[in-house]
């Protein structure tokens, strides 16, 4: 049956992008105030805060999560290659821009142990290409303000600006300089990023790439605190293969283990476990999830201070942690030309992270959030923080299911938290001078417990797509045995090449009708199919395009075991061989048959059917090389009398059809070359003489 088309209006698209700039341009009163309330979501919801209901929610969050930020701020330090100091910078000011500038009511914002990672790599590289020595028990270069220019400290100057007056700085204010610069370019990324509306970069980050991501990057953060752990005393590896190096490191260095932290860090690591898988069994009873994390570094740091392990037995400790906020200080643009590349993959992790969490808790709570201005509003985290000597920061998933677990309503509770914080900063940092680093080693690697348990799900994860499992397996095995930005390259390069091999290589079927019914289906999955005579019905279930031309005339030719191209060159070297002997006068062919057997002859045995369908529903779209293609098949196939019927065609398929001239140049065949259904295409086939 017929069906007509709907008569496209033409749109006159410049026109259209005119108007939408003339609106864009246009600058009212209302306008202005709706821009200004959409940059700054906490402007609409925070007048509408219904205080009596949502109030003692966010406040038992944020207390809950800034008691477990201090202590994660002070342990990820290390992850990042800088002081304790920063960490807790970055938490508060990210807490205080994302309650000014995010959409999401649960997620918590701040440090993270990926980003940590990625952050200190970058540190570390350009602290060894500077000259520093990586050592973290070494002397730093700049205590008070002046350079040390002993040579046998083997430190670079870098020009800065302290208190007004130019000075030089070592390795802890070239350290921090370094992360400010990156977390800026990393930040400058994201708005372009939400300017030029690329959100869509999010979505080539699949769930397999992430898990592996993650999984990879909690291996090398893993590898990274044993040094701690144990107490000894290795360089820092850098470049590619830091797992493999920093294992040989260790082994090499065993007997040198330090007796007091291995012991102090099998305690932690006990006590930390046990009330982490108890809180897990009976988190539906528990209000808020313990603080063990504070309550192991409080008592780790009194038995370290009263027992005077750092002089004693040579225990590696924290340091002196400052109170109060540094002066800010803009970073410098030569490093930021050093960095800027390196500020590309941390601008994407950070963002995809934020933005998926945040997706997850509007899907869970009912609410929306607008993905373009959490890119904002994670980018304003890293710029604005960087001037105030912070490093890049993130969503968490760890804090950001503890958040929603112990009655956050909204971001009130990263005030909260942000208060805790500012409390650690103004008055109590100094009192963790003693805490010795294997302890904050055990709360990294505690804290991972999470994304190493996803090996556990490889089996599940096998048995549902064996794919997506490979792709895992990459990204994890890229992301841990050669770097953290290669195996995010790697696990999307091979995620794209999956998705590639599986258009170049479908799955095609012959189809068979399901008995007194009007549907077919593949005749090798299902039972009690019937074939219909004279017709081959074909599937293919991909687009058709130049990467698998090859493969879908080679699957048809296989499941109609025809070749029409080699049927054609047979039948005519059969046939100039007849016109030799007919030449002669000899009415006898070659094989001794008569003119009239030769002709039945010139019919193969294995054409079986006069009409070919095909099911057209899989494929999404054609290219140029997809509709020669067909046409290819239409003429081959005519050649042989046999009629090429297409079924189920979507609209862009058909337009690409009449485009290449398929159906002629007045289209006047179509009703008999294209039908809605491969039923009707069959009765069609069956009607012809």
């Amino acid at each position: 049956f017929p069906m007509e088309r709907k008569t496209r209006v033409k749109i006159n698209r410049k026109e259209v992008m005119l108007a939408k700039l003339r609106k864009s341009c246009s600058c009212t009163p209302k306008k202005l105030k709706n821009f200004v309330m959409d940059f700054f979501p906490v402007l609409r919801w925070l007048p509408k805060y219904q205080c009596k209901e949502y109030i003692w929610g966010d406040i038992m969050s944020g207390l809950v999560i800034g008691i477990i930020l201090v202590p994660q701020a002070i342990a990820y330090s290390l992850l990042a290659g800088l002081k304790p100091i920063y960490s807790l910078y970055t938490s508060f000011f990210a807490n205080i821009i994302y309650f000014l500038m995010g959409t999401s009511r649960h997620v918590s914002v701040g440090i993270f142990s990926l980003i940590s990672l990625m952050v200190g790599q970058v540190v570390d590289r350009e602290l060894l290409l500077a000259g520093f020595d990586l050592n973290d028990d070494a002397p730093p270069a700049l205590g008070d303000g002046s350079l040390q220019n002993d040579s046998q400290s083997n430190t670079t100057a870098f020009n800065l600006t302290i208190a007004g007056m130019n000075a030089e700085c070592g390795k802890e204010c070239y350290a921090i300089g370094i992360a400010t610069a990156l977390t800026f370019v990393a930040g400058v990324y994201q708005v372009l990023m939400g300017l030029f509306r690329l959100g869509f970069v999010s979505m080539y980050l699949s769930e397999s790439v992430l898990d592996g991501f993650a999984t990879g990057a909690s291996l090398t953060i893993l590898t990274a605190q044993v040094k701690y752990l144990i107490g000894i005393k290795i360089p820092r590896s850098q470049g590619h293969g830091m797992l493999v190096i920093t294992w040989i490191n260790i082994f090499q260095n065993i007997s040198q283990a330090n007796l007091c932290d291995v012991i102090t860090s099998a305690i932690c690591i006990v006590v930390l476990v046990t009330a982490k898988e108890v809180g897990d069994r009976y988190k539906h009873k528990l209000k808020f999830p313990l603080p063990t994390e504070l309550v192991v570094i409080v008592v780790a740091t009194l038995v370290s201070h009263y027992g005077n392990l750092n002089e004693l037995y040579a225990s590696s400790v924290s340091g002196a942690i400052p109170t109060g906020f540094i002066p800010p200080k803009v970073p410098h643009f030569n490093l930021m030309l050093r960095v800027a590349v390196d500020a590309l993959p941390l601008a994407i992790v950070s963002f995809v992270f934020t933005v998926s969490l945040s997706e997850m808790c509007a899907k869970k709570y009912a609410y929306t959030i607008r993905a373009n201005q959490e890119m904002f509003a994670v980018g304003f985290c890293n710029i604005i923080p960087s001037f105030f000597h912070s490093f890049a920061t993130s969503a968490a998933l760890a804090k950001t299911l503890v958040k929603t677990s112990t009655g956050c309503q909204t971001q009130v509770s990263g005030v909260i938290s942000a208060m805790v914080v500012l409390l650690v900063l103004l008055f109590l940092a100094p009192l963790f001078y003693s805490l010795q680093k294997c302890v904050l080693a055990c709360i990294i690697i505690v804290s991972l417990r999470g994304a190493l348990r996803k090996f556990q799900d490889v089996p599940a994860r096998y048995h549902v797509n064996k794919v997506d499992t490979l792709i895992w397996v990459a990204t994890m095995s890229a992301s841990a045995l050669i770097s953290t930005e290669i195996g995010l390259l790697v696990g999307i390069v091979f995620s794209m090449l999956c998705i590639i091999v599986r258009t170049q290589r479908p799955r095609t079927a012959l189809l068979g009708q399901i008995q007194d019914t009007s549907f077919y289906e593949d005749d090798l999955e299902y039972e009690n199919l019937s074939s219909v005579p004279k017709v081959k019905i074909f599937r293919f279930e991909a687009p058709l395009y130049y990467a698998n031309r090859n493969y879908f005339l080679k699957s048809l030719y296989r499941l109609t075991n025809l070749d029409p191209n080699l049927e054609a060159a047979r039948r005519k070297k059969y046939q100039k061989k007849e016109k030799q002997h007919l030449k002669k006068g000899d009415h006898t062919t070659a094989n001794g048959l008569g003119t009239r057997e030769t002709t039945l002859q010139l019919v193969p045995k294995q054409i079986d059917f006069q009409a070919l369908v095909v099911d057209c529903s899989s494929i999404s779209f054609l290219d140029t090389t997809g509709v020669n293609t067909l046409k290819e098949i239409l003429k081959d196939y005519k050649d042989l009398n046999i009629s090429v019927l297409l079924a189920c065609c979507n609209p862009a398929v058909i337009d690409s059809l009449k485009r290449g001239g398929y159906f002629g140049k007045d289209f006047g065949s179509m009703q008999e070359m294209l039908f809605y259904s491969i039923h009707n295409a069959v009765q069609f086939a069956k009607d012809q003489k």
